[in-house]
């Protein structure tokens, strides 16, 4: 009998073996196989805007044009209306795009852009683009369409099977954002493309940021697009999602045709009509800081763990921004700044410059292990004089789960979303919830970009942003954190015990909390077991 369950106990382990063998076999990437006749090839082509953008680029010597995009509405209004004017190419390269509302239409968009012979190239990091396989599939299959997957899943469904069997290489994902037109206008910034980062018009910076740039710096943007398209990390998605039939298409049109008339999405429709964002550039009346811009970003091949500390942005922005004399504003979404970033922050501040870091609290973040990676360096920034505030939580989060809901029904995508691809973002379609990534340095210059303050946009995540050279703007930004900060954020002090408080503001009175704000005895216990867990490299 013991030998029958010791052969049977074999068996069963030799068939589990068999099988994590077959699905790591199976999850390997194949050669990649491009189709360099896909487009033909891309030569200097005159559309209206970009005459436009050039018009408006003479007599700055070299530099670039930049209109803030803060208010969320904005911000999607200006990307339908660019895709809209576009008449030779349009190039996408985003972390998360949702199915929902603003996804659909936007993609709408960019199918109708095609129909009208715009070249179309959308890459995408295969993390964040869950339930739209088969809409993707449809619109790659279009002539002037071609979609890449970035650091691709072979198990579709559930992609977390990939983790378990290749984490190394699918722990890295690309996190850049940029939109690029005609080769004449880019908007880069904070926002993926979905109904949360779009949603809330009444936080404006703090809830999230995006530059619109044309000049020299757009050029900078296409090189930099086409260095992650031809990478050896982006696949083209013929490869790796299932063929289906072009009729698929059709869907997204009328899916789109529904999300225009439902009277939940018309605050986006009639803000597409009334924005004169486009038309103003058109007619060189649109609002521009005239400004030095550089791009800088990471080498794609960090996706694959081999690039030196030249190829990484972290390293670049240390060069560019310089080592600030008088003050420094931290706007950070995931702020985890770890054990030199802190000794580097708490240096500053104790020679003199002036150091203040918004972030989320614990009730306002989405991701709550990020939550300890920071907590446990408050203490030590406060005691060198960094100041420290932390965004109001939302209280409304059943309310905004329903309405995501409704807006994946409403859209092509499904509500099953894979890891890291925002399914807890209910939280951030409210402005009491930061995403933003924002650094201003001695009023002077000014960081707008992809890049978080933290271990894994240092070392794991490709990211991408802007360096500008605008005390206009750099001012401006440090402006609206001193009025803004206080009224939306718990200031946090040490009080004469060593223990935290958080001060709270209402017009002329503060009230001061001893005990984090919105933490249960559970929270507590999570967060304390998380601290003591060897995982910081992965927040």
């Amino acid at each position: 009998m013991r030998a029958r369950r010791t052969v049977a106990a074999l068996a069963a382990t030799g068939s589990i073996l068999a099988t994590l063998w077959a699905l790591r076999a199976f999850n390997r990437l194949p050669p990649r196989e491009l189709d360099e006749d896909a487009f033909p090839p891309r030569h200097d082509s005159v559309s209206p805007l970009r005459t436009a953008a050039e018009d408006a680029a003479k007599g700055h010597d070299g530099h670039s044009g930049i209109h803030l995009l803060a208010d969320a509405n904005d911000a999607f209004a200006a990307r339908i209306l660019l895709a809209r004017q576009a008449k030779r190419h349009l190039d996408l390269q985003y972390y998360i795009w949702h199915g929902d509302r603003t996804g659909t239409l936007l993609l709408e968009e960019v199918h109708s852009a095609a129909e009208r012979g715009v070249q179309v190239r959308l890459l995408l990091d295969d993390n964040g683009i869950s339930g739209l396989d088969t809409i993707l599939s449809a619109l790659d299959r279009h002539p002037n369409i071609e979609v890449r997957l970035f650091n691709p899943f072979r198990i579709r469904f559930p992609k977390a099977a990939g983790f378990a069997l290749d984490f190394g290489r699918l722990n890295r994902r690309m996190h850049n954002k940029s939109f690029i037109v005609d080769d004449a206008a880019t908007i880069v910034g904070g926002r993926n493309i979905g109904d949360e980062y779009f949603g809330a018009g009444d936080g404006g910076l703090f809830a999230d940021l995006d530059a619109l740039a044309i000049g020299p710096v757009v050029a900078s943007v296409i090189a930099d697009f086409d260095r992650y398209w031809d990478c050896s990390s982006s696949y083209p998605a013929s490869q790796i999602l299932p063929l289906v039939s072009e009729a698929q298409r059709r869907k997204l049109t009328r899916r789109a045709s529904l999300v225009e008339k439902d009277p939940s999405a018309r605050q986006f429709v009639e803000r597409i009509t009334s924005l004169p964002i486009v038309q103003s550039l058109l007619e060189g009346t649109l609002e521009l800081t005239w400004a030095e811009v550089e791009l800088i970003s990471d080498d794609p091949a960090k996706a694959c763990g081999d690039v030196d500390s030249d190829g990484l942005l972290a390293t670049q922005l240390l060069e560019t921004l310089g080592n600030p004399t008088r003050e420094m504003f931290v706007v950070a979404g995931y702020f985890v700044p770890g054990d030199t970033v802190t000794r580097s922050l708490c240096d500053m501040a104790s020679s003199g410059v002036a150091v203040s870091v918004l972030t989320n609290s614990f009730a306002a973040t989405d991701v709550k292990l990020v939550h300890a990676g920071y907590a446990q360096t408050r203490k030590e920034l406060l005691q060198s004089g960094v100041r420290l505030f932390e965004m109001y939580g939302t209280t409304h989060a059943s309310t905004s789960r329903k309405e995501r809901r409704r807006g994946s029904r409403l859209g092509i995508g499904s509500t099953l979303r894979g890891s890291g691809t925002g399914s807890t973002a209910a939280l951030r379609s409210h402005a009491s919830t930061l995403h933003a990534k924002t650094f201003s340095v001695d009023g002077e210059r000014l960081f707008i970009g992809s890049f978080n303050l933290d271990p894994r946009s240092i070392e794991l995540n490709t990211e991408l942003g802007f360096v500008i050279h605008s005390p206009d703007l750099a001012k401006q930004v440090g402006s609206v954190f001193e009025r803004l900060a206080p009224a939306a954020a718990y200031e946090l002090r040490l009080q004469e015990d060593g223990r935290l408080s958080w001060v709270e503001r209402h017009d002329d009175e503060e009230i001061v909390h001893t005990e984090e704000p919105n933490m249960t005895l559970g929270d507590h216990l999570m967060i304390g077991v998380a601290q003591r867990l060897p995982i910081q490299w992965l927040l």
